[in-house]
């Protein structure tokens, strides 16, 4: 089992999250679409030559953002994170994959 992190814009949190959980992602025994998140607030500087959702090359960007914590089987953490690149607005999506262990 892995737990997921994630940073998204409130524009497209239910998007990445709806993707993340078709993926297979956030099952705990008989129940599915469990996250825990929380708003709190980003920064990035867009360098050079990268393409921000938001902001302007250069300029610090303050955003408000989600962190979305969930856990993952094994055997789907890799299809799940897909599904969070390709449903995320941002070039480069910050995240977080930790193995967990039960006991």
């Amino acid at each position: 089992m892995y737990k997921l992190a994630f940073f998204v814009p409130a524009s497209h949190v239910e998007v990445v999250k709806a993707a993340v959980f078709a993926a297979g992602g956030g099952r705990i025994g008989g129940y599915e679409h469990c996250a825990w998140q929380t708003l709190g607030q980003g920064q990035f500087r867009p360098m050079a030559g990268s393409q921000p959702f938001l902001g302007q090359a250069g300029e610090v960007e303050q955003v408000k953002e989600w962190k979305v914590e969930l856990v993952v089987a094994d055997e789907l953490i890799q299809q799940v994170v897909t599904a969070l690149k390709h449903s995320h607005p941002y070039e480069t999506p910050a995240y977080e994959v930790w193995p967990l262990v039960d006991f």
